[in-house]
This record gives structure tokens, sequence and C-alpha cells, in this order.
């Protein structure tokens, strides 16, 4: 991608010729970067080069800063459109020849019409770069531009899917743990194979109970996770048995609907924490990612997962236990958690403040496919 196309990059932002030098641009790039954060870099980078591919394939020209309302309206009909008239009408929505040079090019991939949130996100990452050029972003907001999106979503009626089609239970996670429990024992000595089974099982029973327990985290939060972002706690107290459980607050910091400024925790205690020490004792971590590659010979990366890996290993364990990995993703660890927890009664507060949810919509949304299914409309004929 040029560096015109994405102004994020050194001299972009602010104008060369002002009192900054080199390293406060170095500098200020690096904050924006990591203020960001990278999953947000990523979608703006791939955003911003869908659009100026797009651009270059519809008009001949870059993309513009800032579009006319002519612009946004021809990008929403290249994306929205019916697919019942586009059979009638061949016109109808993106014209072949723009749509051969972009699946030429690989940006394009679907076979259908847009996703209408893919359409929203992609005009809301033009007005952000268009906003970091302090440029009047206005045309967004055109009431024309408005209506004529609110239509096309309608028109091109795409069913709204869930991140992930099932949620994961505690059931469901409970049969998963158990069948690591035989791979985490200590093994032979010298005996590599085994060795890095058991490691294996070790980092994904401690992942997968952290990632569900402190919220059902996202996979990339689980990547990224830091061992300085773990402060042990000191047990607490089970008033019915008398014993103790390890306890710890794990600092989240930047997440997707929060900043650095809010110094966000979450808390977990019992089995999870002690899951979480067993791992990191037999892997011997004691600074930088908590959960990392393990390679063929059973050593260890230092850098932590990718966000896709965390995706993988659910859905490798689900198939051990004989589910379909294709109808969940990791996200499921997180409807799961909301729907287990609203379940068994606990507060929206509550479950709120453990996702780190801010709006009750969403959380709700979790749990309102449960409620249809058991409720009295859905079994009138029991």
């Amino acid at each position: 991608m040029s560096r015109s196309a994405f102004p994020l990059a050194r001299f972009d932002v602010y104008a060369p010729g002002d009192a900054m030098t080199e390293a406060d641009h170095a500098t200020i790039s690096h904050l924006i970067r990591t203020g960001l954060g990278e999953n947000t870099m990523r979608a703006l980078r791939s955003d911003i080069d869908y659009l100026e591919a797009w651009t270059l394939a519809a008009t001949g020209a870059h993309l513009p800063w800032p579009p006319d309302r002519a612009t946004l309206l021809r990008f929403i009909a290249h994306h929205l459109w019916d697919p019942a008239r586009r059979a009638e009408d061949p016109d109808h929505g993106m014209p072949p020849e723009i749509e051969t040079v972009l699946r030429a090019s690989g940006h394009l991939r679907v076979r259908g019409p847009h996703a209408p949130s893919t359409v929203r996100r992609r005009l809301s990452s033009w007005r952000t770069m268009g906003k970091w050029r302090e440029i009047d972003g206005a045309v967004f907001s055109d009431p024309v531009v408005l209506r004529t999106l609110s239509a096309a979503i309608r028109a091109a009626d795409r069913p709204r899917h869930r991140k992930s089609a099932r949620p994961i239970t505690i059931d469901m996670l409970g049969r998963i743990l158990k069948a690591l429990e035989p791979w985490c024992t200590p093994r032979p000595l010298g005996d590599r194979d085994l060795n890095r089974v058991r490691l294996a099982a070790l980092r994904d029973r401690a992942l997968l109970a952290i990632a569900f327990a402190s919220g059902g985290r996202r996979r990339s939060e689980m990547a990224s996770l830091m061992m300085s972002q773990l402060d042990p706690l000191a047990p607490i107290e089970d008033p019915q048995t008398g014993t103790y459980r390890p306890s710890l607050s794990i600092r989240m910091g930047r997440t997707k609907t929060s900043d650095t400024e809010d110094d966000l925790r979450v808390y977990v205690s019992g089995p999870p924490v002690v899951f979480l020490e067993r791992w990191l004792a037999a892997s011997g971590i004691t600074g930088g990612a908590v959960f990392r590659r393990i390679d063929r010979w059973g050593a260890l990366s230092e850098h932590g997962l990718a966000d896709a890996a965390v995706n993988g290993i659910l859905k490798a364990r689900l198939k051990e236990i004989g589910e379909d990995p294709a109808l969940f993703s990791a996200h499921g660890l997180r409807s799961g958690f909301v729907t287990e927890a609203l379940g068994q009664g606990l507060r929206m507060e509550e479950v709120m403040g453990q996702t780190l949810h801010r709006s009750i919509k969403s959380v709700h949304g979790y749990f309102q496919d449960i409620e249809k299914r058991s409720g009295r409309a859905a079994r009138l004929l029991d």
C-alpha cells in the first residue's frame, strides 16, 4: 500500500516543516500504533487498502480526501445490492469490470453483497483517517448518504450471524478440561514427544479456563496476555468447605470497549488459577507472554500466540471430545460465559463487570436466544 493511502506513517499525520524533529515524529507514530491497538491498526490498514483498490478500479483515481457525496453513494451501490434484482439485471450492484479487477487483485472475495457491518466499518475507517488528516468529514453525515445506507441495508437483507454459531457451555468446557487431565500429568524424562504433548495440554487447559472464567476474553486478549498483567492475590476462603482458593487479578488495560486510562481489571479464583500456576511452573515462564507456541521439539517461543492460534486450539480440543469444530469459534467462550452467568441468575451488573461490556443490549443479545427457545411461546404444543 502506498504511504499516501494510509496516513499513519511518519509525516503523514503531522506536516513536515513543523517544529517537531524526526525523533518526535517517530515517538508520536509509536504512540498512535500502541494507543489504537494492533487489531484496530490492522483493520484500518485493511479497510483503507480495500477502499484505495476500489476507488482506482471504479474511478481511475486515488482515494479522495474527503470524498464527495456521489463517491460515497457509488460505494454503497457497489457493495449493498439486492441479489434477486441482480439475477434479473446484471448491471445492478457492482459492475462486472470493477468486480473482475478487485477479484484479480485479491481484494474482493465474497460472492454476494457485503455484510452491512463491513460497509459501515469501511466508511467509518474512511472518516477516521480523514480526521487524522484534519479533513472535514461532514459528507459522511450527509442526510442523503445516511438515508441511502439505511435503505440499502434493508434491501440487501442479509441475515445477521453470531460470531460463534454456538456458545461454549460450562458442561462443554468441563468435558474439554477432563479430557486434557490425563495428559497434564508428569511424563518420563527424556520422552520428548510426551513432554511436548504435556506442555501443550497444560497450556491449553490454562488458556481455555482463564479465558472463560475471566469473562469470556477475546482471542486477541488471550494471545497478547503478558505476565505483567497478572497480579496474584491472597487466597479466598470457601465458607462451605473452609478451604482456600487461589485468586488473581488480570489488568486488561485497553480493550475493544475501553481505553488505557480505565485500568480495568477482572478477577479469577479457584481451579482456573491452579491450572495457570501449573502451566507457568512447567513452562518456566516468569516474564513476557503468558501463552506461547510450542514447536515440534517441545521448545517454547519467546513470543505470544497469534490470535488465530487461540481459535485453532479451541477447535482442536472440541474435536477431541466429539464436537464439530465448524460450529464454534473462540467467541463462543464469550457468549458461553454470558449465557451461563445470566442463566444461573447472576445480576447483569456483575456479568458486565467481568466481561467489561458497556452496553446492556450487547450482553442481553447473547441470552435472548436461550430465553426464546425455553419460553412458553416456543413450547405451546408441549
